[in-house]
């Protein structure tokens, strides 16, 4: 088993958690420390996905770690150097947007800042609505940046969300080992 520290910073896009949690099993066999770190509206927020307290408890049962819910809490990061990579799963057009202008106003983008300053990659899995609208500069500014890597992405459904984009989660494990080479896994863009 890897010793690698991996952050899995997880944000709002509560219709990919399902997607989400057998990836984050796969990265425990291989990696030995995930940390999670929730957003706001992870930690508190109840869906028809799932809810609050069950996701919290889903996560710690697979990880065997209590998440970071907080700013507070999620500075030390970068300080202490606690992580080898930080996976955002799922990164919403928010928290992108949120990233790709400097604003760290929640866990997981102070989580990012603060691991960032360490030079060290941040690998991001979108799930947003607006991909190819509103977030199209960011992703491309983002996708250019040092230390940024994606988990390959595709439309998820063109004819229904013309500019939603979502991440290949079944690919996260190998686009973290990549991102650790310091290596955007290829091909970023998925066809349909």
């Amino acid at each position: 088993m890897d010793t690698k520290n991996i952050g899995l910073a997880v944000t709002g896009s509560f219709c990919t958690f399902q997607k989400l949690l057998p990836q984050v099993e796969k990265l425990k066999q291989k990696y030995k420390n995930i940390r999670p770190i929730f957003s706001y509206a992870v930690s508190s927020t109840d869906t028809r996905f799932y809810k609050a307290k069950d996701f919290w408890n889903d996560m710690v049962k697979i990880t065997g770690n209590i998440p970071i819910a907080s700013i507070v809490d999620a500075e030390p990061i970068g300080p202490q150097k606690l992580l080898d990579l930080l996976i955002i799963a799922p990164c919403t057009g928010n928290t992108l947007a949120k990233l790709c202008n400097g604003v760290t106003d929640t866990p997981v983008l102070m989580a990012a800042k603060a691991h960032l300053r360490n030079d060290s990659p941040v690998l991001i899995a979108l799930s947003t609505n607006d991909g190819l609208s509103a977030n199209a500069k960011n992703i491309g500014e983002l996708i250019a940046r040092k230390n940024i890597y994606f988990a390959p992405f595709a439309q998820d459904n063109y004819i229904n969300k013309k500019f939603s984009l979502v991440a290949d989660f079944d690919l996260l494990v190998d686009a973290a080992e990549a991102a650790l080479q310091g290596k955007q896994l290829q091909p970023v863009l998925k066809g349909v």
